[in-house]
């Protein structure tokens, strides 16, 4: 197959992933623009390498007129969540997408593989608009916790190393990292209240300090420096106290200060 064609068989696959990370990402950013957690923690994605293709399409015994039709993961998704109840959470905002058409789901969370392999896999058919018109893509999406993620990213990277050769002594680690991922993510749920509450804190307390900076930056461009160095050293004393309390009343008489000072410009 030539190379200009290997180009146009991948060019709306990559467009189709880099579409997908975009609505995956705006799906964060709304959830933490409403002050509600986020069950997805991180997007990446990625077409496949044409020597992958062809490695899998040979190991597969698949005709290269057919590898858009036989492969599933030419594009492929990767949501990474902090817990495993997320993942459900993450499955059921996929099954109500209307620009998503699910063709099949795999459950490797609870029906781990024998390598001791967990995600879970959902194969989707997603429509790009190419200059020939609209192209149906099927695409890979696996949905995992970041300790799973870590283990699958080293056992891949293992695969490729001893191909199916890999020593059994390597293997039984693996099995036996494995179950401590089980574990990891276990003990993670039990204290998922714990890291939601701390979590959400700092965030909160981000937000504010981004808006009192902020403030501070508009006011040196409206008021008197003096006024505004007082205004800044205040703001570090509090900062240094860390009362997030304390801060959002600071935060909110220097909007009323700011907007004073926007008022008196326009007059």
């Amino acid at each position: 197959m030539e190379i200009q064609l290997w180009r146009e068989i991948l060019d709306p696959y990559a467009l189709a992933v880099d579409e997908l990370v975009l609505n995956f990402n705006h799906m964060i950013l709304e959830h933490r623009q409403a002050d509600a957690y986020s069950p997805i923690e991180l997007v990446t994605g990625r077409v496949k390498k044409i020597s992958s293709i062809l490695e899998k399409a040979q190991r597969k015994q698949i005709e290269l007129e057919n590898i858009e039709e036989e492969l599933d993961d030419i594009a492929g998704i990767r949501i990474i969540c902090q817990f495993v109840e997320d993942i459900d959470r993450v499955v059921e905002i996929i099954r109500k997408r209307n620009d998503m058409r699910i063709i099949e789901e795999k459950d490797y969370i609870n029906k781990a593989k024998e390598s001791g392999y967990r995600s879970y896999h959902i194969i989707i058919s997603y429509t790009v608009q190419t200059m020939n018109g609209p192209k149906e893509i099927k695409v890979e999406i696996q949905i995992r916790t970041l300790a799973m993620n870590f283990w699958a990213t080293v056992e891949h990277s293992l695969q490729y190393k001893y191909k199916e050769n890999m020593p059994p002594h390597i293997r039984q680690r693996l099995s036996k990292a494995a179950e401590a991922i089980v574990i990891l993510d276990e003990e993670m749920s039990e204290v998922r209240g714990e890291i939601m509450d701390a979590q959400n804190s700092f965030r909160r307390k981000a937000d504010i300090v981004a808006d009192i900076l902020n403030n501070i930056q508009n006011l040196y461009k409206l008021s008197n420096k003096r006024e505004v160095v007082k205004i800044q050293d205040e703001f570090f004393r509090i900062y240094e106290s860390d009362d997030v309390d304390q801060l959002e009343r600071f935060n909110k008489q220097l909007d009323i200060i700011a907007e004073g000072y926007r008022a008196q410009s326009l007059n």
